[in-house]
């Protein structure tokens, strides 16, 4: 009889021990199909969030590209009643500076000759420990555009960037900023004008072409027959 009782005993232990283990391992079976749940919905809602910006910012661009071509077109009809009204009143001095004023802010379309100088990071040379000893920093390129100016450029861009008198280049480690856009090298600065007279300018003797290599900067020019570059966005 004792014996009877200690095993039904024993097996209500085991039964009961076996009934927690399930309950528990169920419980937390639930709570994790609920985060899981939970996780699906989240990653959905941000899946969603994420293609509605996507698409306001299309739309976003897309109306920039229609304020800019409006903008165009009214620059346009400003230059062509400027125009007409020095025909008739003999004031082609004040178009024309008028017209160099917009040149040198980037407002209108320049095209015409010039040259394209590409700088580009030296090649890596274990002698030297520095790494800042052979790249290409903002003071490099603010060297060539201002030869580039003093032998009389028109306009300058840098990676297709169009210059503009307030542009400003900062250097951060192996890319530059140009008003709040990165670029990495290497780095081509085109140059409108004469390119006979910008080329001699850069490749005089000790001048600026001397000193880049002299830093480990790797320079190449090219003349080219025609540049084109786009007016700057922004008034009038």
């Amino acid at each position: 009889m004792l014996k009877r009782k200690g095993k039904r005993l024993a097996f209500s232990i085991v039964f009961l021990t076996l009934g927690f283990l399930l309950s528990f391992s169920y419980s937390i079976t639930k709570d994790q199909f609920s985060q899981d749940g939970q996780g699906h919905a989240a990653v959905s809602q941000y899946s969603a969030q994420e293609k509605q910006v996507r698409k306001e910012l299309l739309q976003i661009q897309q109306r920039n590209l229609e304020l800019q071509d409006h903008l165009y077109k009214n620059q346009d009809i400003i230059r062509e009643f400027e125009q007409k009204l020095s025909d008739e009143n003999d004031l082609s001095s004040l178009t024309e500076q008028a017209e160099r004023y917009r040149l040198i802010l980037g407002k209108v379309a320049v095209e015409g000759p010039g040259v394209e100088v590409t700088l580009k990071d030296g090649q890596y040379d274990p002698a030297i420990l520095n790494i800042n000893d052979y790249i290409v920093h903002e003071h490099h390129i603010f060297n060539v555009m201002n030869e580039l100016y003093i032998a009389g450029a028109e306009a300058i861009s840098i990676n297709g960037q169009r210059i503009s008198h307030d542009s400003y280049i900062v250097c951060n480690g192996p890319v530059i900023t140009i008003d709040d856009v990165q670029y990495p090298a290497p780095f081509v600065i085109s140059a409108i004008g004469d390119g006979e007279v910008l080329a001699a300018a850069l490749n005089i003797t000790g001048g600026i072409k001397d000193q880049l290599v002299n830093d480990h900067i790797i320079f190449t020019l090219e003349k080219k027959a025609l540049l084109t570059m786009d007016p700057i966005i922004g008034g009038l």
